[in-house]
């Protein structure tokens, strides 16, 4: 099957191809140029949005791992009594499919007179999954090594502790000290059991680990106290609904908050991230329009003589807007195809060897995150195509506009 006049043509001016003199050098590279431009524009495009799309999960991924999706605790300072029987009554909230108890406080560790830190100590009957995939040593808070109750501490605490798995340490439980009596101080040893590493600074410099019995025995809680329940929920994109229910259910001073209202910060900070991605994707934008427009004036300067000999030979001028208009869209699809395998080998080559290496300190993670998502290939791929068509309608329309007899003798 022969291909159309408006395909025939756009074809020859896509591979360069010239007149009767067969000089292909010129319009050859800045076909080229305005092709890789595309290219480079969606790949840049694709991979910003992967990266911006696993910071998000990442980030997320992280903070419910080490948390929960809701938060259920009593007034700042003060225990969360008849714990029991509110874990039970919280478990039967549609959406909730599992409930920790939790007892934290701020403490000191010492390991000699001049390696003491503080510290959030945590008790729980649970590490949190994400935090025990990432330990080094014993993920077992009930076990007693050494004689003394085990501790997992985050990898930036043992280092500014300069402890290692096995090393002892001491705990002083500082709450409310100023109003005990003098002595009054809690006393705790531990040993180093384990030593996890999650690239959250906040969280590896602060948080350790302990047995929910030793953790109530260091702050001074009751049997029934804890300082909140963790919730986990089926869905957790229903966290602020849930923590809402759960507060117009239970009396003051029972309150419970979301995970995106305890890490507000951190949340607006991916926000941020992603408000960026209409700015970048404007820039692309306007980077490949102007290459096509660019391209197909300077084809049309280059082949004036040739429009004008095609227009005297019959070829109508609707015919050979329609020959630019199919050349533009050309020129996208091969860049953006281009592009897309780019972006592509890029992203695996990222998530294969972490070649993008970043400061934990300052994005909360050590490699950039990559999270490819089908759909935006699918709609870059078309939002590219679609825009590369239009850029090329104003040459097509100067193109339909050439007068054929000043088109020949022109020069």
């Amino acid at each position: 099957m022969r291909p159309s006049f408006e395909r025939f043509l756009a074809l020859r001016y896509l591979t360069g191809a010239v007149g009767q003199d067969g000089k292909r050098g010129f319009l050859r590279f800045v076909t080229l140029v305005a092709i890789g431009g595309v290219a480079v524009g969606v790949a840049a495009l694709l991979v910003a949005l992967a990266i911006v799309r696993g910071f998000s999960h990442e980030i997320e991924a992280k903070i419910v791992g080490f948390g929960a999706h809701v938060q259920v605790e009593s007034l700042p300072d003060a225990p969360l009594s008849g714990a029991a029987a509110l874990s039970a009554s919280v478990a039967e909230e549609p959406g909730v499919v599992q409930v920790d108890p939790v007892v934290q406080d701020f403490v000191l560790l010492r390991r000699s007179s001049t390696e003491v830190d503080g510290a959030s100590i945590w008790g729980t009957d649970r590490i949190p999954a994400y935090v025990a995939d990432r330990v080094e040593g014993s993920v077992r808070l009930d076990t007693m090594l050494s004689g003394q109750p085990a501790m997992v501490v985050g990898a930036g605490l043992a280092k500014t502790l300069n402890v290692s798995v096995g090393d002892r340490l001491t705990a002083f439980s500082i709450r409310n000290a100023a109003t005990r009596s003098a002595g009054g101080v809690r006393v705790a040893q531990f040993r180093v059991g384990g030593i996890f590493e999650t690239d959250l600074a906040d969280f590896d410099e602060l948080y350790a680990f302990v047995d929910m019995g030793e953790a109530r025995s260091l702050v001074g809680y009751g049997e029934d106290e804890v300082t909140r329940l963790d919730l986990t929920l089926e869905d957790p994109g229903t966290a602020d609904a849930v923590a809402l229910s759960l507060e117009r259910k239970h009396a003051y001073p029972v309150m419970a908050r979301s995970i995106y209202d305890v890490h507000r910060s951190l949340f607006a900070w991916v926000d941020l991230q992603e408000a960026i991605i209409p700015l970048v994707i404007a820039v692309i934008i306007l980077v490949a329009a102007f290459n096509i427009i660019g391209t197909l004036l300077m084809i049309m300067l280059e082949k004036t003589r040739e429009v004008g000999v095609l227009r005297s030979l019959g070829a109508s001028a609707k015919r050979l807007r329609r020959s630019f208009l199919l050349l533009g869209v050309l020129i996208g699809s091969v860049g953006m195809v281009l592009g897309e395998v780019l972006a592509l080998t890029l992203s695996l080559l990222q998530l294969e060897f972490r070649l993008i290496r970043l400061p934990a300190d300052a994005y909360f993670m050590n490699v950039a995150p990559i999270a490819l998502n089908a759909w935006d290939f699918v709609l870059v791929a078309i939002l590219t195509v679609t825009l590369c068509g239009l850029s090329a309608y104003l040459p097509a329309r100067f193109v339909s506009r050439i007068d054929p007899m000043k088109a020949i003798h022109f020069k």
